[in-house]
């Protein structure tokens, strides 16, 4: 069973930085694109970027120039690194991949989630 775990998460003053990680695990053919997103509370869900298998980026204008996104494909993992962090970036942030299983067809799958709260 395919599974994507985060973690990296946690509580920063304004202006620091945090590096979220994001591996997949389990019987995986191929991983296509991966992603981050956020949601914050009483705010929908919201792509903050993403890494095509080629490695193509694509960010949301609030995070443009302040987060990057990669990926290490021998280790199944992508990072969000988060610098010049604003009390506007709390939020839960989830991971996505799209997985193709070796048993399965493609899926898109999401971690669980993990806090990432900027205050003084």
């Amino acid at each position: 069973q395919v599974q994507l775990v985060e973690s990296g998460g946690g509580l920063v003053q304004p202006g620091g930085s945090l590096r979220l990680s994001c591996a997949a695990s389990g019987s995986i053919f191929s991983i296509g694109a991966m992603g981050w997103h956020r949601q914050a509370p009483g705010k929908e869900r919201e792509l903050v970027a993403f890494i095509t298998s080629g490695g193509s980026t694509n960010y949301a204008d609030s995070v443009k120039g302040r987060f990057t996104i990669s990926r290490d494909n021998a280790k199944k993992t992508v990072y969000l690194q988060m610098n010049s962090l604003k009390p506007e970036d709390t939020a839960v942030y989830y991971c996505n991949s799209i997985v193709t299983p070796a048993d399965g067809d493609e899926y898109d799958y999401w971690g669980q989630g993990t806090q990432v709260t900027v205050s003084s």
